[in-house]
């Protein structure tokens, strides 16, 4: 099955100034998430990618907007899916204020009952991400192959939710789980588990470039892909 880049938008506007954005329009890069969109082709360069999916806000659009432009090949696609969460009333308000509510607990501590006041929950909106990955894992590889590779860009709490279940994680543990803007989460998906390659890189993404199989491999080590190596070392997945 695919490899998905997992690709946190880059610095945003809402990120400076410490505003909860969620889904209102005309939140976008600032001057260092533009030049984090600027560098994000050079550090996918190695990687042979099958197609680039967003979230429809503005910041992943334009975080992405400078990989397309070194990559004409490749076209945008956008996925509801993946989209923020929906703070509902929430939104656009100060976290700094936000903190005194007594739902900002819950959201932290116990996120599995947190739902927004006029928006939704963040049950719903793990459920909906990891709805669109799957339906995403089996468009790619049946176009491109089960060694394909593809960017998906989204939003911190997206991304974070996405990780846990890939770990077999309880939601209510996903605020353990951290993304900086810009940076990369890779998951290899294979028939039986996933696997977390990457998690918050900022740095050199070359080794996440498919390799072909060595003769013999499997028989050499009693499994395929599907079986991690004992301790974590260098021939797991």
């Amino acid at each position: 099955m695919p490899t998905l880049i997992l690709v946190r938008h880059g610095r945003s506007t809402a990120n400076t100034s410490g505003v909860l954005a969620g889904r209102t329009p005309g939140v976008a890069l600032d001057e260092r998430g533009t030049e984090q969109a600027a560098a994000l082709p050079g550090r996918l360069a190695a990687l042979p990618l099958a197609a680039v999916v967003s979230s429809p806000l503005q910041r992943c659009r334009e975080t992405v907007g400078p990989l397309l432009a070194a990559r004409p090949e490749l076209t945008l696609h956008t996925e509801e899916r993946i989209s923020e969460c929906d703070y509902g009333d929430w939104s656009g308000r100060k976290l700094a204020e936000l903190g005194d509510e007594p739902l900002m607990k819950v959201v932290q501590q116990h996120p599995s009952a947190a739902a927004f006041p006029g928006g939704e929950s963040m049950r719903a909106m793990q459920a909906r991400a990891v709805d669109a990955v799957r339906d995403w894992n089996a468009r790619i590889e049946k176009e491109h192959g089960e060694n394909a590779v593809y960017v998906m860009c989204s939003h911190g709490d997206i991304i974070k939710s996405l990780v846990a279940d890939a770990l077999g994680m309880h939601l209510d543990l996903f605020q353990r789980v951290h993304a900086d803007p810009c940076s990369v989460t890779a998951i290899r998906y294979t028939r039986l588990r996933p696997f977390l390659l990457r998690l918050g890189d900022t740095g050199d993404l070359a080794s996440l470039a498919p390799r072909e199989p060595a003769p013999d491999a499997s028989a050499a080590t009693g499994g395929g892909e599907e079986d991690a190596a004992v301790g974590g070392g260098a021939g797991a997945p």
